[in-house]
């Protein structure tokens, strides 16, 4: 399924918004999840606090990363990041 931009950025700024819910569910550091997903623990931290765009190849693999873990993975099915009959 392809996304309008404005749909992603819509997904954009949803995951954004949870960075910090997600991250405490996983018990992890922004650079635990920042060297998961190859960007700088600086960027991640920009990100998550909203002072840095979030890309649509960063947002990719954020949802790939917190779909590889149960306790994530119902969140983002909850929040409309992904669908769950999508889930592997």
């Amino acid at each position: 399924m392809l996304l309008t931009e404005q749909e992603q950025a819509q997904k954009i700024e949803l995951l954004t918004e949870e960075l910090p819910i997600l991250r405490a569910r996983l018990r992890v550091s922004q650079a635990d999840i920042a060297r998961g997903i190859g960007i700088s623990r600086q960027t991640y931290s920009l990100i998550e606090t909203g002072k840095q765009k979030m890309t649509w190849i960063t947002y990719m693999a954020f949802i790939a990363y917190f779909t590889g873990d149960p306790r994530t993975r119902k969140s983002l099915v909850e929040l409309g990041l992904i669908q769950k009959h999508n889930l592997f």
